[in-house]
């Protein structure tokens, strides 16, 4: 078997194409965010041949535009939706003790409270979600809730407003980053035997006798594949209801909710902590992002074009008008470095006044072959999994054994001692400087030394770029299976969101770097470097 079977490099593609273009496959997974991404992995891991196949690039839609923190939903709690505030806590501790400690851990957050009655009202929230974290632990290592007298609250987050604030609350739940995560996920399925195509769209399906039997796929490359499928898994978010009309008559309709972020330069807002509160119609949360603040998120029907959901003026209005209620110095736009969309896939609903009181559940549908799996939450994606792979057990009549997901570490995370955060390995031999070590611990865990490889054969790759070492731009298109510019700069590394310009200005350099590897021509590259300057200014036109 290959040393590197996880591994998505160019020519790893090439035998993919070939592969799924003669095989036949248990089922075939649509959608590379995070659900497809649990689905390929569930199933090849409980003995099925799969092929995944992904329209853009893994983790291109919402999976790379949540609010990158892993956690059992607090506001769910008030919707009095416990079932689901358990089943997300336990997933959050398993991404922190067992299935990616280097992408996921734990950090804190703040709930400060205004009025007395909101400190035994969300004191009672707060206990009781971390009881139902306590119940199910294992082994992450989530501290407590902690309750603050108001001078505690303003020593912990000095930015908060002094003559607003009475009190608060502070909890833990866990950060990371979704794009990685995501990609992880799906580099593990492949590394359990699931072919993954990325830049491949499922244009049609081949049914006969009421049953789906075969799969029409356009590659990027312009090729045209039949990939026969004893069943399928319709994982396409937002898009579910389109790929089951393939087959047949969707029997629900998904809404779009979108959701929009915000980053915010680090020194805006003074503070040891994260913070929650309460918005108009929800919760606002600002978590720290690597150095900087992330402030979300909006949640509103959302009719516009699904590929490319936009941040509106209104947006972030919405955003910083409800976040200054708690701080005493207020966020502007001039604080902003940067904003994403994403939009959640939910199930329809007779009330279609406000996307935020839809059910965050998922659900399970089949019918012609066809098994969707839609609605749901980032943290439960393993769950959502599971189910959708039990269903498609019983499409092809086979008993399949229980799901082994809770006891595979992702990519990157098994050495657990190592991708937890050891001290870094020393970073002489590499040319490399320490903090780029640690820093990158957190990206890649265990495959860091290899990373690191890369620049001892090779030393120009020890330049930077942005804040990234020129070889974890090589390294997104030589394991990663990143095809394309955004691909590198949007989701293998953060560089459209944290650049001040998005990274537009350093956009040729950086297509430079991974043109080799990609075959790219001087044609290519200028291509692609508009392309990706075309999408940073689509992204961040409302920051003005």
């Amino acid at each position: 078997m290959d040393s590197e079977p996880h591994r998505l490099s160019p020519a790893d593609r090439d035998r993919v194409l070939s592969r799924a273009g003669s095989g036949h496959f248990d089922v075939v997974v649509v959608g590379g965010g995070i659900t497809g991404s649990g689905c390929a992995l569930d199933a090849a891991a409980r003995g099925l041949s799969v092929l995944l196949v992904e329209a853009g690039d893994l983790a291109g839609g919402t999976s790379s535009r949540s609010g990158k923190t892993a956690h059992g939903g607090l506001r769910y709690l008030e919707q009095l939706n416990f079932s689901l505030v358990a089943e997300a806590l336990r997933e959050r501790d398993l991404m922190i003790g067992v299935t990616a400690p280097h992408l996921v851990a734990a950090e804190p957050f703040l709930l400060p409270t205004t009025r007395w009655w909101e400190r035994p009202y969300f004191g009672a929230g707060v206990l009781a979600y971390d009881a139902m974290a306590l119940a199910r632990r294992r082994g992450a290592g989530v501290p407590a809730h902690r309750h603050l007298s108001r001078r505690g609250t303003l020593a912990l987050a000095p930015g908060l407003d002094a003559s607003v604030v009475t009190g608060g609350i502070r909890y833990h739940d866990g950060r990371m980053d979704d794009a990685r995560h995501t990609l992880a996920v799906a580099r593990t399925a492949a590394g359990h035997g699931a072919l993954v195509l990325s830049h491949a769209r499922v244009t049609g399906m081949r049914v006969e006798g009421g049953r789906v039997r075969a799969v029409a796929v356009r590659t990027a490359e312009g090729g045209e594949l039949e990939v026969s499928a004893g069943s399928v898994v319709n994982a396409a978010g937002v898009w579910a209801a389109d790929v089951q009309a393939m087959a047949g008559e969707p029997a629900f309709a998904v809404r779009p909710a979108k959701g929009v972020h915000l980053l915010v330069e680090g020194g805006a807002f003074d503070s040891r902590t994260g913070l929650i509160a309460r918005a108009e119609d929800s919760v606002i949360i600002l978590r720290r992002w690597y150095g900087r603040w992330l402030l979300g998120t909006t949640d509103t029907a959302y009719e516009g074009d699904r590929a490319a959901p936009g941040v509106g003026a209104e947006d972030v209005d919405y955003l910083l008008r409800n976040v200054n209620r708690y701080l005493a110095r207020p966020l502007t736009r001039a604080d902003v470095l940067g904003a994403h969309a994403g939009l959640r896939p939910l199930l329809a609903s007779r009330d279609t006044s406000a996307t935020s009181a839809l059910s965050r559940d998922h659900a399970v549908l089949s019918g012609h072959g066809v098994v969707t799996v839609v609605g749901g939450k980032y943290t439960t994606y393993r769950l959502m999994a599971r189910d959708a792979v039990d269903a498609v057990g019983r499409v092809l009549g086979r008993r399949l054994p229980p799901t082994p997901t809770a006891r595979i570490p992702l990519v990157g995370a098994r050495d657990r001692q190592g991708a937890a955060g050891r001290p870094a390995p020393p970073a002489s031999g590499h040319g490399v400087a320490e903090h780029h070590v640690r820093r990158m611990l957190l990206r890649y865990g265990d495959e860091t030394p290899r990373v690191l490889e890369t620049v001892r054969r090779d030393p120009a790759l020890g330049a930077t770029v942005a804040g990234y070492l020129a070889a974890e731009l090589r390294y997104a298109v030589t394991h990663e299976g990143a095809r394309t510019l955004e691909d590198v700069l949007a989701r293998r590394t953060r560089v459209a969101l944290e650049a001040p310009d998005g990274g537009a200005a350093l956009a040729p350099r950086a297509a430079a770097l991974v043109a080799p590897p990609l075959g790219w021509d001087d044609a290519d590259v200028e291509r692609e470097v508009a392309a990706y300057r075309a999408a940073v200014v689509r992204d961040r036109a409302a920051l003005g």
